[in-house]
């Protein structure tokens, strides 16, 4: 019989994707919005700066399957700039960008410049109008190297102002509210 659970979470800005705090920094954990089950992971990270969805689990095979490089992965990125359709074209082909102290190519992704997604404020303010324009767009990986999506927007030009996962897999995070923890019976 299987005794796992899983979680879906829609992680706010400045939430570490831990239940152990690693630097003693004044931010909000995992545990902070649930009681979870012993032995409940994070699947795979969103870094303390982005948003979204994080899948949680206490079956470690769940996790290792949906780490791999075979599900997608989709964020919404606000960027800095207005983004011109020939470096969509670049994110989508792969960039260089550096991971653990080299150079690495990205695999090719679907990207895409998509309308202002109808999102909730964020709790620190990023920035507005009056500092140049900024665009959306929508970037599904198969992978996910430390702060990946961050570097490929940067590699065009176009620096991440905000980041938001809206799905993984068949998983979307739909009208989630922030900080909201739904348990679910599977992933897939």
């Amino acid at each position: 019989m299987n005794n796992h659970r899983h979680f879906i979470f829609h992680k706010p800005y400045g939430t570490i994707s831990q239940f152990i705090n690693p630097h003693k920094r004044k931010k909000k954990l995992l545990g902070d919005f649930f009681n979870y089950p012993k032995k409940t992971m994070a699947i795979g990270r969103l870094d303390v700066n982005s948003e979204g969805l994080l899948l949680l689990t206490t079956n470690g095979k769940v996790s290792e399957k949906i780490r791999s490089s075979t599900i997608e992965k989709e964020y919404y990125v606000q960027v800095d700039g207005s983004i011109k359709q020939e470096d969509i074209n670049i994110l989508k082909s792969g960039v260089i960008i550096g991971f653990e102290g080299k150079k690495y190519t990205t695999k090719s992704c679907k990207s895409s410049l998509i309308p202002v997604p109808n999102f909730k404020e964020r709790t620190q303010k990023i920035r507005d109008e009056r500092h140049g324009p900024t665009s959306w767009i929508s970037i599904t990986l198969k992978e996910g190297k430390f702060k990946q999506v961050r570097k490929m927007t940067a590699a065009v030009g176009y620096p991440t102002l905000r980041l938001v996962r809206i799905r993984i897999g068949s998983i979307i995070l739909g009208n989630m509210k922030l900080g909201e923890v739904k348990e679910i019976k599977s992933f897939f």
